[in-house]
């Protein structure tokens, strides 16, 4: 094992960060990101001294590994989803001024392409397409190398990162500037605590889609509340048997959030997608595995 002496120990460390940040996009839950890089260090420490000085850039070794794994637990989770009690959603995170944790090499870069609606497309693509779409579009790895993680040519990988790139600008939605989102976002807060179903009604779409994910462990309602009306009274019903929630407004995964907290306590984590100056979609994560990062420090 190699020891902290080792001068080469800093540069493979430093790669820490890329590969949190490349596993989370791949796989949408920071756990299973750390997971993926604990396996990938575990790998290159299992080799000889002779076998990782043989390896002329370390870091794209890494990664291929880190994309390597992550590719085999995409096959893996369509299986464990399809037994998932309710929806699935991906892990919210934290602004990184709010990020547990003294460590920045654990942190996710917060960018449009860790948005909630960004990664809710991502996981309608097949496990290939993720990959070679994340590795090419986000990263900016040549196909040669994606192909090398992806088990497939160049040629099919572009493909594939084309099939992928698609289902991005079908689903995307003209962009709304961050501080009118959070505008709407604050309206929705306060006429949430005012219980106004009416003031909700206004700033929902009328064929807005709101998902919550309990995974089973804490109660959620099960399929996606569909309609504005609809989904103003579920939440003004919520209210009332939730008397002493406390709602803050928060970044989640770089976009105007909030998060809903009982006796200090965070219970809930609400994203949301804005098109046109009204919410067409929110995604609120109660799954306590997936809310670490809201509870730690």
């Amino acid at each position: 094992m190699t020891t902290p002496s080792d001068p080469g120990l800093d540069a493979i460390m430093s790669e820490r960060r890329q590969l949190i940040n490349l596993a989370y996009r791949l796989l949408g839950s920071l756990a299973d990101a750390e997971d993926v890089v604990q396996e990938t260090y575990a790998r290159w420490y299992a080799m000889s001294r002779e076998q990782q000085e043989a390896i002329d850039v370390p870091g794209a070794w890494l990664t291929r590994v880190a994309g390597r794994i992550c590719l085999d637990l995409l096959g893996s989770a369509r299986a464990r989803r399809e037994r998932y009690v309710g929806e699935w959603i991906p892990e919210p995170l934290p602004d990184r001024a709010e990020w547990p944790g003294d460590d920045p090499a654990d942190r996710v870069t917060l960018d449009e392409s860790v948005n909630m609606a960004f990664l809710v497309v991502l996981e309608s693509m097949t496990p290939a397409e993720r990959v070679a779409f994340i590795l090419h579009d986000v990263f900016r790895y040549p196909f040669a190398e994606v192909a090398e993680v992806v088990g497939r040519t160049p040629a099919a990988c572009r493909q594939l990162a084309s099939s992928a790139r698609g289902r991005i600008r079908a689903a995307r939605a003209p962009v709304t500037p961050v501080a009118r989102q959070a505008g709407i976002v604050r309206g929705f807060k306060q006429a949430w605590e005012a219980k106004d179903i009416k003031a909700l009604v206004a700033l929902l779409d009328p064929d807005a889609t709101g998902v919550a994910d309990g995974g089973g462990l804490v109660s959620a309602v099960l399929e996606p509340v569909e309609g504005g009306e609809r989904i103003a009274r579920y939440l003004v019903d919520l209210a009332e048997r939730a008397p002493g929630l406390t709602i803050l407004e928060r970044t989640v995964n770089g976009q105007p959030g909030l998060v809903a907290q009982q006796d200090g306590v965070t219970v809930v984590v609400m994203a949301f997608e804005v098109v046109n100056d009204r919410i067409r979609h929110f995604w609120a994560v109660r799954n306590p595995d997936k809310l670490r990062p809201w509870t730690a420090g």
